[in-house]
């Protein structure tokens, strides 16, 4: 397994870890529900640096990013940032992503899921015809996501740079925390408000930031936070989840990642989206609440009242703000309207839930 440049403070604080996307990451320190309130209340810590970071350099850069990508980024200037994916050839998903724009029409930074670095490498390599000059910065990059209502303060009281106005989906570059060189940007997958910050990890800057995080956040009550607990926010909110709720086999439009297909530029299995958004899919990605108790799991079958089988669960948890169990799945399109009753196959046994809409309530 491979190691991120704060493996050892996470087994020094006791972390249970586990391995994911090939990482030896923490899942919980004090549990899950624990941390999980901590984001939602005050400030909490991820170690997110298994995520892969490629920079693409040039004056096609734009281009070729257009061509791979659903989202826009034509529409990206210095500073900004998007959510998009990469859609294969047969209206799955490669990938999802985020778009960095460092300089307008020149540099950009994709960052993508740890699971799926070389295969988004290889993807981008294969549609790269005009020689785009592309960098996988993944294994010197280091990324924590402070997330929470009190994390945009934590993180002015160490740096100069703007960060109390920094608005959603933008980013700043300076010096933090006496580090320079370090990008700040308004994103998570909390839900909860907060940043994410990547460095180059050089000359022990991991423990430089790791602890001028700490000491500063102390009275805030920081504490780090798990891959488990992120699973939790993230559902809460009805993110999707690489491998989970999307994947080579599900499109943007069946996940309701419409607002991400932009039909103004050309890419990668358009004519399918195109289709799908005039003509309906066969298949809808919803939220639903669990009426009777059981928690709902990834692939368990989701059916009607008769026990037809309607489509699967795709994410399942027990909410720990919310005090009720919520879940994501693929249903037939005719039975995904909000407020519909449909049931879950758990150990042969049909548990009543309903859909309902997301984020959960």
């Amino acid at each position: 397994m491979k190691n991120t440049p704060f493996t050892d403070k996470h087994l020094a604080l006791g972390a249970k870890m586990a391995e994911f996307a090939g990482f030896n990451m923490p899942i919980s320190y004090t549990g899950i529900n624990d941390e999980h309130a901590t984001v939602r209340k005050n400030v909490g810590v991820f170690d997110v640096s298994h995520m892969g970071e490629f920079i693409l350099k040039g004056a096609d850069a734009l281009d070729l990013i257009q061509r791979i990508t659903t989202n826009d980024a034509s529409k990206l200037s210095n500073g900004k940032a998007q959510y998009s994916c990469m859609p294969n050839e047969n209206g799955g998903i490669v990938d999802d992503l985020l778009v960095y724009c460092v300089e307008e029409n020149s540099v950009y930074m994709l960052v993508v899921n740890a699971g799926n670095i070389d295969k988004d490498w290889n993807w981008i390599v294969k549609h790269n015809s005009k020689n785009v000059e592309m960098h996988n910065i993944s294994a010197k990059t280091a990324l924590l996501a402070v997330q929470g209502p009190s994390a945009t303060k934590l993180i002015q009281s160490l740096t100069d740079m703007d960060i109390l106005n920094l608005k959603y989906y933008t980013f700043v570059k300076g010096t933090f925390a006496g580090i320079d060189n370090v990008l700040i940007s308004a994103t998570g997958y909390t839900g909860a408000g907060g940043v994410e910050i990547y460095f180059e990890d050089n000359n022990n800057d991991a423990d430089t930031i790791w602890n001028a995080i700490f000491n500063a956040g102390a009275q805030y009550g920081i504490k780090p936070i798990g891959l488990g607990a992120r699973d939790t926010l993230r559902l809460e909110m009805g993110f999707c989840l690489y491998g989970n709720d999307i994947d080579d086999t599900t499109s943007p439009m069946e996940a309701g990642l419409g607002w991400i297909t932009k039909f103004t530029k050309d890419f990668t299995s358009r004519s399918i989206f195109e289709n799908q958004k005039n003509n309906g899919c066969a298949k809808k990605l919803v939220g639903f609440e669990m009426i009777d108790k059981g928690i709902a799991r990834h692939d368990y079958e989701i059916t009607d009242e008769s026990g037809l089988v309607i489509g699967k669960v795709t994410s399942g948890t027990q909410s720990p703000t919310l005090g009720k169990a919520i879940g994501m799945g693929y249903v037939e399109v005719n039975h995904s309207k909000s407020g519909n009753d449909i049931f879950i196959k758990i150990r042969n046994q049909q548990i009543k839930a309903r859909i309902v809409k997301i984020p959960f309530e």
